[in-house]
């Protein structure tokens, strides 16, 4: 990542939509935060196929019994905002980062000299921030469009509860500050 807050984008920059499935409409969830998510996320997406730029779309193919996420259910399906789109790689994954899925996601973006990721997609603070901590580990140029992620609240130890506001704001917070990511809005990245 540049010390400079400003994205510049080239045509290789590859947008990796995370998870954005259908389950994570289940109530079992609770709260979610930023009701725009998804239409940013749509946006995104339109701006990277009309520049024909690779898309990469990541599903959590959850082994949890019950999960709404779970392969082979109607939750693990992508959400019509980008069940269509056209997509250069489709990853699945078990766990919360897309460079720990299938097919090897590092050794595709390396194999096409793509350096710079542009991350969106749910949950904020779960899988797209893992996959930005370990794309900007690895040594890729990470930006993330806050407003094109959501999650929702979640309850910690001893019973430590964070909205799902706050824990977006954590995540804008570790990721920048800690090097990881560029954090901006959908519409810094259009306009970039």
């Amino acid at each position: 990542m540049d010390s400079d807050d400003s994205a510049r984008f080239d045509d290789s920059a590859a947008l990796i939509v995370i998870d954005v499935q259908r389950g994570f409409d289940d109530p079992s969830w609770g709260a979610r935060d930023n009701p725009d998510a998804e239409a940013n996320i749509g946006r995104l997406v339109a701006a990277w196929t009309d520049a024909s730029r690779p898309i990469v779309l990541v599903r959590h193919d959850s082994r949890s019994p019950g999960s709404p996420l779970a392969a082979g259910s109607p939750g693990n399906a992508l959400k019509d905002v980008v069940a269509d789109v056209p997509h250069d790689l489709f990853v699945t994954k078990q766990v919360n980062s897309a460079f720990h899925g299938q097919p090897d996601l590092d050794g595709w973006l390396r194999a096409r000299g793509i350096r710079q990721l542009v991350i969106c997609g749910i949950q904020t603070n779960m899988c797209v921030e893992t996959t930005a901590r370990l794309g900007g580990n690895l040594g890729f140029d990470v930006t993330v469009p806050l407003d094109a992620t959501h999650t929702f609240d979640l309850e910690g130890p001893g019973g430590i509860r964070l909205s799902a506001s706050e824990l977006a704001r954590a995540t804008a917070v570790n990721l920048q500050g800690g090097g990881f990511a560029r954090v901006v809005t959908t519409d810094e990245v259009l306009s970039a």
